[in-house]
Order: C-alpha cells, then sequence, then structure tokens
C-alpha cells in the first residue's frame, strides 16, 4: 500500500527505510507539520477527520497515477488522523527514483493532489478557546 491513515505519531525515519533501494539514488520527502498560528490566529490544536475507506482508496488513485507518470521507483503517504499538536507531523510524502528531478516533481504532485481530492478535514482549536473547520486555502483554483 502506498498512501495510508494512521492514527499514531508519523515515524519518518521508518517510513523512509522503506524506501530505499540500491536502484535508487534519488529521495525526496515532505512533511506538513501542525503550526501554531492561521489567518492571523493562534492555534492551539488540530484535529483531523476522514471517511477512512475513501482516503484510502483515493489516495492510493494519485499514487497509482504518480507511479504511471513519473520515473520512480516507489511512493510512501501517510496522513495522520486524531488530535495533533503543534510541531506534530500531519502529512508524510517519500518519492524514491533513479533521479532526483522526477522524485522532486512527484513529490509536488502528491501533496498537491492529496490536498485537492483526498477526504480528509481540519479542524482548528484556537488559543482563544474557539475553534472552526477552516476552508481549504486555494481551493477555488481546484
Amino acid at each position: 500500500m502506498h498512501f495510508n491513515i494512521t492514527e499514531a505519531p508519523i515515524d519518518p525515519s521508518v517510513l523512509r527505510a522503506q524506501l530505499t533501494s540500491p536502484y535508487c539514488g534519488g529521495y525526496c520527502s515532505f512533511e506538513g507539520w501542525v503550526r501554531n498560528h492561521h489567518q492571523g490566529k493562534s492555534v492551539k490544536s488540530l484535529e483531523y477527520s476522514c471517511y477512512q475507506e475513501l482516503a484510502i482508496k483515493e489516495g492510493n488513485r494519485i499514487a497509482k497515477s504518480a507511479l504511471e507518470h513519473f520515473d520512480i521507483q516507489d511512493i510512501k503517504c501517510q496522513h495522520r488522523i486524531g488530535h495533533l499538536q503543534i510541531g506534530d507531523i500531519a502529512v508524510y510524502i517519500g518519492v524514491s527514483s533513479a533521479h532526483r528531478d522526477a522524485a522532486f516533481l512527484a513529490s509536488r504532485f502528491l501533496i498537491d493532489e492529496i490536498k485537492k481530492s483526498v477526504p480528509i478535514w481540519k479542524k482548528e482549536y484556537y488559543t482563544d478557546s474557539t475553534s472552526a473547520w477552516p476552508k481549504c486555502q486555494g481551493c477555488e483554483k481546484h
């Protein structure tokens, strides 16, 4: 499986190790971290939820598309759900390839498509004791 949902903290070293291969000379990763601000508000924590069956199906469809369109060897994508604290990794994407350019391009493609198409929702908890489900920034482009 190339795309997975987890409630456990994401360990990028474990996922990276699964991508190593003597064939590969290139590796690119992206980690999305929980930050302490959003649109001028101070964020205390986040909560991610999803429609898990569809999220995994859609995430794997995107991964398969990347494998078909880029000259890459392997992909590992993992998205967390549940309550996350500032600094936690919310999403990890790793791509291995024979050459670096393909890994860079595929990594960018994967995060953009996952953010656009996978049914995962984020609730932000603010330091002023309010909360909100923010709209996707840039969704109008999608």
